[in-house]
């Protein structure tokens, strides 16, 4: 299988609150939108892939094991960022075991979210 391109689809119980949490709150950028009214579809940018909010799925608890992970420059100045804009943050940041900083939140729908923080001396960074 040759992959052009991917992304994550998530079916939100509520599209709209999804889409304020993703767009207003995390910052993310959209990428495009299609479809109109409280039906369309935003696909979101995550770095290297894509986010999608579209449809509309029964409010139940996500699917166990789903998770997203977002790598960002600094996860302390978002951990107090996200703590200013009333997110839920399930665990602050933590340096782990296997080095790099990861703090926990829920999206609307308890879809886990990790942010992570890979740190300069982290072997992830270095460049032989």
């Amino acid at each position: 299988m040759h992959v052009l391109s991917s992304r994550i689809l998530l079916r939100p119980a509520d599209p709209e609150r999804s889409r304020r949490f993703y767009g207003d709150t995390l910052g993310l950028a959209v990428y495009r939108e299609f479809g109109t009214g409280p039906a369309r579809g935003t696909v979101y940018f995550l770095g290297g892939g894509f986010l999608e909010v579209s449809g509309r799925a029964p409010a139940s608890a996500p699917p166990p094991g789903l998770r997203l992970w977002l790598q960002v420059a600094d996860v302390r100045a978002v951990h107090e960022e996200l703590l200013g804009a009333a997110v839920e943050i399930l665990r602050e940041p933590v340096t782990e075991p296997w080095g790099l900083v990861e703090m926990w939140i829920a999206d609307p729908d308890g879809v886990e979210i990790v942010v992570v923080e890979v740190p300069e001396e982290h072997p992830l960074r270095y460049r032989p």
